[in-house]
């Protein structure tokens, strides 16, 4: 009879501590992801913010050795991150395909122009530092104008900065939310041995006596629900980055390796002040209060 009672404790002992590493590392996973968004928003804005092109077009009577030397000074700037140089002859082709028929043959001559196409590094996509950059381009003789879409780069700066402020936001509650939810599974895990806790003090066991052996067991599961929720945002990640090359998300070695001890570290410090308090909220209460 007692060796089936203690083996349904051992099962309902077992049962708890699964679900509070479930809790933990589903919490903490969910945390990770959000950490990840948040260091990546910077990232992921740059990317879109560099598929803008400038486009300078050329004049036809523009000299060889003047694009050769354009072409050279725009890959040596600060603000250009690569260039493509479209001849009118290939611009010509490629509108063709686009419309599905030679527009060359009705017009009798290509009307396109000689193109360089720029696409700048983030930093500078903005309405005033764009501006600025095709007012210089267009200085030049031989550059018959500058082309970019700028309804389009005030509309993502805009909406980075929007984006931008609700991720921090959000982050915020889900922070706050998640120390909640760690720290009530744990209260939950507590709270089932509060009578345990009880009969220790009343023989005489110091504060500090009892509450040890909570706190290392408590910590021990943070650590192994910190594992679990690691081992998951890492599958995640790699799916990610295979499926988003562009972004290289495992680039910045140094970001992923702080943000993955800061999710550990998180799993041991929440669940150490949470079974700190827990235990010392029912070491303060009376005996009879412990039904209620």
């Amino acid at each position: 009879m007692t060796t089936s009672f203690e083996r349904y404790q051992k099962r309902r002992l077992i049962s708890s501590y699964f679900s509070v590493v479930i809790s933990i590392s589903l919490v903490l996973f969910l945390l990770g992801m959000l950490g990840l968004l948040v260091l990546n928003t910077k990232k992921v804005a740059d990317h879109f913010k560099e598929q803008i092109a400038l486009t300078v077009y050329l004049k036809d009577n523009a000299k060889e050795v003047e694009i050769e030397q354009l072409k050279k000074s725009l890959a040596m700037a600060d603000y250009t991150k690569s260039t493509t140089y479209v001849s009118k002859e290939d611009a010509a082709e490629s509108h063709s395909e686009e419309i599905g028929e030679d527009f060359m043959e009705f017009l009798g001559y290509n009307p396109l122009q000689n193109s360089i196409d720029v696409y700048m590094n983030a930093d500078y996509v903005s309405s005033e530092q764009v501006d600025k950059i095709a007012a210089g381009l267009t200085e030049k003789g031989f550059v018959d104008e500058v082309v970019y879409d700028k309804p389009l780069i005030a509309l993502l700066n805009d909406n980075v900065k929007k984006i931008s402020l609700w991720v921090l936001i959000a982050s915020s509650v889900f922070t706050f939310i998640a120390v909640l939810l760690i720290n009530s599974s744990i209260r939950l895990a507590v709270y089932s041995k509060r009578f345990i806790i009880k009969t220790m003090q009343m023989v005489g066991a110091t504060k500090g006596f009892i509450r040890r052996p909570f706190i290392w067991q408590s910590v021990k599961l943070g650590i192994i629900g910190a594992i679990v929720a690691l081992i998951g945002m890492a599958g995640v990640l790699y799916y990610l980055n295979n499926s988003f090359r562009e972004l290289d998300l495992l680039g910045d070695v140094k970001m992923l390796a702080t943000l993955f001890i800061g999710i550990f570290l998180m799993g041991i410090v929440i669940t150490w002040i949470s079974t700190y308090f827990a235990t010392s909220r029912f070491l303060n209460l009376k005996t009879d209060e412990l039904y209620y």
